[in-house]
């Protein structure tokens, strides 16, 4: 089966898919991490790749940039390709003191001020959850690796550059309890409520809001292979 942004055919997808948002760095993990990482899917060069991790099957696959990007694209490998399990691996903008640089969070819920959800099915909530299976399964196993993590509530907005006239982010912290900021969760979740599937989102700090500290490149990379062990052990522990 090919869908209009997803080029595999049946088959071609493990039931647990990781899904960071650059496409090279899908193909960056998938080739460092996978056991014979096979390129699965490529339309508008956004890579899924299908091996396996330590014998059990696992996919890396990329879900774009925002809300409708990883909406697309989780919908279409939920719906179409039988996949049950997508766990958001990014970064994220700290809000809080709480969260440094480097620091790895799991999302505990998501707020957002996005319409996807409303559009989507008439949910007009601005609050969604993980799949609390997938979240265990997560703690349980950066316990059993000894690998700290924060939970928190994270903002998952549609603006990256807010205008003038935009609600402050101190003021939005204030008011949901939000501690840090990325772009997707909000639409996985969704899609995942709506399908009956799972969905769970880690992250690791990329820079701070509160202290205007930011990562370097390198930096980044190396906060990033802390949460993406913490990801794949947990995956195949699913």
């Amino acid at each position: 089966m090919a869908t209009p942004h997803i080029s595999a055919p049946d088959g071609a997808f493990a039931k647990t898919v990781l899904m960071p948002g650059d496409p090279l760095r899908a193909k960056l993990l998938a080739e460092t991490y996978l056991e014979n990482p096979q390129l699965v899917t490529s339309v508008r060069n956004v890579f899924g790749y299908t091996g396996t991790y330590k014998g059990k099957p696992l996919t890396v696959m990329a879900s774009g940039m925002g809300m409708p990007s990883i909406g697309i694209y989780s919908y279409e490998l939920y719906q179409f390709y039988g996949v049950e399990n997508i766990i958001r691996i990014g970064s994220a903008g700290s809000y809080s003191e709480r969260l440094a640089v480097r620091d790895v969070v799991l999302a505990g819920s998501v707020f957002s001020e996005s319409s996807y959800a409303l559009v989507h099915n008439g949910c007009k909530d601005h609050v969604l959850y993980p799949d609390a299976h997938i979240n265990k399964t997560i703690k349980e196993t950066a316990l059993k690796l000894g690998i700290d993590y924060k939970e928190a509530v994270i903002h998952s907005s549609d603006v990256f550059y807010g205008g003038p006239n935009g609600k402050p982010w101190q003021q939005l912290k204030e008011e949901t309890g939000v501690e840090c900021v990325e772009m997707e969760s909000f639409a996985l979740f969704q899609n995942a409520n709506v399908l009956g599937k799972h969905a769970a989102c880690l992250l690791s700090i990329s820079d701070s809001m509160v202290t205007h500290e930011a990562l370097s490149a390198e930096d980044r990379q190396n906060s990033f292979t802390t949460m993406m062990r913490l990801a794949l052990e947990s995956a195949i522990a699913l």
